[in-house]
């Protein structure tokens, strides 16, 4: 099957120049699979429908819900076999019942964010849990921006104020932060010590990172849970809640 095109809007697999971006996104979604054993799951906005297969092989059942067309085919064509089933279907005309609803990398694209969370809360059984990501407005902006460049971004939100949307629909929001760990970790402190400098003044810039970006693995990712003020979530590159 060969893979969606890239546009910016939805991270895919089995390409390598996006291998960090996947990655990011794979760790949060095998976390929430630990955490949802024989359970029903919606996992909502699935896009490529690589997390809708890693959450079906620990779930009693799993179906991956996307508006967009070729997303749909898509996944449907290459994970159905994988015990995963897939609908058509924007958010708020979905309504069947589960036990968890993921949604992740989402948020920030929706315009009435509260009433997307509140629909989600409506899918949910008793004693049913949400979990739903957005990248941090700090590290993904530049300095003192309100929002990054991207263009299929409505809002960005820094932690303070996702916990205080999650709190408008939900009664127990716990928040965690997504962080780099391994190697990126190393990478992060050289790039700190001046690494930018020495790869381009020795010309290696492009066969470093050819071979350091393909390289990269969940490993390469850690949650942390952020209490309310925590000083932590400046340097969150991604925050997952879990809501109930």
């Amino acid at each position: 099957m060969p893979p969606l095109a890239l546009t910016g809007e939805r991270t895919l697999p089995d390409v390598p120049v996006e291998n960090y971006w996947f990655r990011r996104h794979l760790v949060v979604y095998e976390w929430i699979a630990e955490r949802c054993d024989a359970l029903d799951i919606v996992d909502m906005a699935c896009g490529e429908g690589y997390g809708t297969d890693v959450l079906a092989r620990r779930a009693a059942s799993v179906v991956g819900v996307d508006a967009n067309p070729d997303a749909f085919e898509h996944a449907r064509a290459r994970y159905s076999d994988a015990g995963a089933r897939f609908e058509r279907a924007l958010i708020d005309g979905f309504d069947e019942p589960c036990d968890a609803v993921v949604f992740l990398q989402t948020i920030e694209h929706v315009r009435d964010a509260r009433a997307t969370l509140c629909h989600l809360r409506s899918l949910l059984r008793p004693g049913g849990r949400a979990y739903v990501s957005t990248p941090n407005l700090v590290t993904l902006a530049p300095p003192g921006a309100e929002k990054s460049d991207n263009p299929w971004h409505v809002r960005e939100y820094r932690a303070g104020e996702f916990r205080e949307l999650c709190e408008a629909c939900f009664d127990r929001v716990e928040l965690y932060g997504l962080f780099h760990a391994r190697k990126l970790a190393l990478e992060q402190r050289a790039i700190a010590l001046g690494w930018h400098r020495v790869h381009r003044a020795l010309g290696m810039t492009k066969p470093f990172y050819d071979r350091f970006v393909p390289a990269i693995s969940a490993r390469d990712f850690t949650l942390r849970p952020l209490a309310p003020g925590d000083p932590r979530a400046e340097r969150a590159l991604d925050f997952v809640a879990v809501l109930a």
